[in-house]
């Protein structure tokens, strides 16, 4: 996985692109109506219910934004919240608070719909010691956040991205000329150049799992679109020969079934590109 300061990086990122993106050269709305000089204070509140999720990243937007804005938070990343709850209060320069306004929105709507949906899927899992992963199928340019808000909805992360871990599924399979070759290059790959990568190793069926086994240092092998039946017999197969996961379009109604098959995670993609924004405001008090 990424370094703390590899996160950071990214996250300094999505602000800086945001406030380009939504600001350019200047927020000239409140620009022409509000004097510079002019302070108020704003409430963060929730119009729905579920996990909040973005307070920690609304203080570094406030921060980037204006150093001199001060937050006063209420409720803290993973709080359940529910109609008419106050996440924080945020005083200053009222230009200021209405330039970082719609990132702050935006992003925490987002984060929050996924840490619910998340924490959801973790309550479904609960009794079990399988664990829930998200995907890489994340909103491009935004995966720092989308992650974290996973995290804070009792999830794991998967991979962040194509460099932090080795994942061989059917194409790079087919393309490689097979299992057993596609596991050899890159073994010799990552001796080459010295990198120490975790290797998981996409199975389609019975006999595949069978193959990847006959080849040392697997760290998981993900058993992707398998029914519960052939689940439970790959689960026995590999024993504790590496770790399993399951994957391909689990969701709520089949997660609980395919947990209790044995396997060590499952993955959805769902986590992160099937949520409905939780409704936020930020009011002027």
């Amino acid at each position: 996985m990424i370094s703390e300061e590899q996160f950071q990086n990214e996250l300094d990122l999505i602000i800086d692109n945001a406030i380009r993106e939504d600001v350019g050269d200047g927020d000239h709305s409140s620009q022409a109506c509000i004097p510079a000089s002019a302070t108020g204070k704003a409430k963060l509140l929730v119009k729905d219910e579920g996990i909040i999720a973005g307070v920690a990243f609304a203080e570094q937007v406030f921060q980037k934004v204006d150093p001199n804005l001060k937050v006063e938070v209420l409720l803290t990343d993973g709080a359940p919240v529910k109609y008419g709850d106050i996440v924080f209060y945020v005083e200053g320069s009222s230009q200021s608070i209405l330039k970082a306004e719609r990132l702050v929105l935006n992003a925490m709507q987002r984060m929050s719909a996924i840490a619910t949906k998340t924490s959801d899927f973790v309550s479904i899992l609960d009794g079990t010691s399988t664990k829930i992963l998200d995907t890489r199928k994340t909103t491009p340019g935004i995966r720092a956040l989308e992650k974290w808000a996973v995290k804070i909805g009792g999830g794991e992360n998967h991979r962040f991205a194509l460099y932090d871990m080795i994942m061989l599924k059917d194409n790079h399979i087919d393309f490689a000329g097979g299992i057993t070759k596609a596991i050899q290059k890159t073994q010799q790959y990552l001796k080459k150049k010295g990198k120490d990568l975790k290797i998981i190793v996409e199975a389609r069926n019975l006999d595949e799992v069978s193959e990847i086994l006959q080849s040392k240092g697997i760290y998981r092998i993900l058993l992707d679109n398998f029914n519960y039946e052939d689940t439970k017999r790959a689960v026995n197969l590999i024993g504790d020969q590496c770790l399993t996961e399951s994957s391909g379009g689990i969701n709520e109604d089949t997660i609980r079934k395919y947990a209790e098959c044995g396997v060590d995670y499952i993955s959805s993609g769902a986590l992160t590109h099937s949520v409905h924004n939780m409704d936020l405001s930020l009011k002027a008090v």
